[in-house]
């Protein structure tokens, strides 16, 4: 088999990789989601160790925005949940979706390692803590999901409200439209004009997209042709390009 060399070019954006296949996550139903090429944004409060993998992995988030509805013991208690890339978009869902006029606005959000929560005036780890439980129960990643209560006279008690918020999250999120999202790479290789068909036809196969050409390669005869691929097809493309061509064409991360 052929080696696929890999270097770091100062045209393109510079981005970690390991060649190797991560595991496929599960998708509960057949839905189809844009790969992501964009890296997740820093971890701030209350942030995990991040993984020793630098390429990152396929993960399972929701389609579109999904909501439910439950009244327990005259209070209402309305889910909401939405896929969010970073936690600027958290924000801003939070910000879109939340009732100044409701008793709590509570809320949590996971984003690969990245996590937060909130439990907006309710008794502590009563209402943020069981939501962000049920996302991680959910298997569902890049998510925000925010619990808006209406108080109806009576106390729930902590075991209650943990019951209540933790309850209606895990409702709304369940048997929610899912799909697998495979994060990109920005790739470029430096192809001989000759061989510009070749390559071509090599990308098509391996669904690249966003394809652009760049002539200034300071190298007569050479053209730079960059596109995204998915992280876990890279090897593979670098192998069939180097067997189609009959000779070692050098990727750029």
């Amino acid at each position: 088999m052929a080696v696929v060399r890999l270097r770091v070019s100062p045209r393109l954006r510079s981005i970690p990789l390991l060649l190797s296949q991560p595991d496929a996550a599960t998708v509960r139903r057949s839905f189809a989601c844009a790969s992501a090429s964009q890296a997740p944004a820093p971890a701030r409060a209350m942030a995990a160790p991040s993984s020793s993998s630098a390429t990152p992995s396929p993960y399972t988030t929701l389609v579109g925005r999904v909501s439910c509805e439950r009244e327990i013991k005259r209070s209402k208690f309305i889910a909401i949940a939405a896929p969010v890339p970073n936690e600027r978009a958290a924000m801003a869902f939070l910000d879109q979706v939340k009732d100044p006029r409701a008793t709590h606005n509570c809320w949590a959000y996971k984003l690969g390692d990245q996590f937060r929560y909130n439990d907006d005036g309710e008794p502590s780890s009563t209402a943020g803590k069981p939501i962000y439980s049920a996302i991680i129960s959910s298997g569902i990643d890049k998510v925000m999901v925010v619990v808006i209560r209406y108080f109806g006279g009576i106390k729930l008690g902590t075991g209650g409200l943990v019951r209540a918020y933790g309850g209606v999250a895990s409702e709304c999120l369940k048997d929610a439209p899912t799909c697998l999202v495979k994060p990109k790479a920005r790739v470029g290789m430096e192809v001989p004009f000759n061989l510009l068909g070749t390559v071509y036809h090599q990308l098509q196969h391996f669904e690249a997209e966003d394809i652009k050409q760049d002539y200034d390669t300071g190298k007569d005869g050479t053209v730079m042709v960059m596109f995204e691929v998915e992280y876990e097809k890279i090897e593979n493309l670098g192998n069939a390009v180097n067997s189609a061509c009959s000779r070692k064409i050098e990727l750029y991360l």
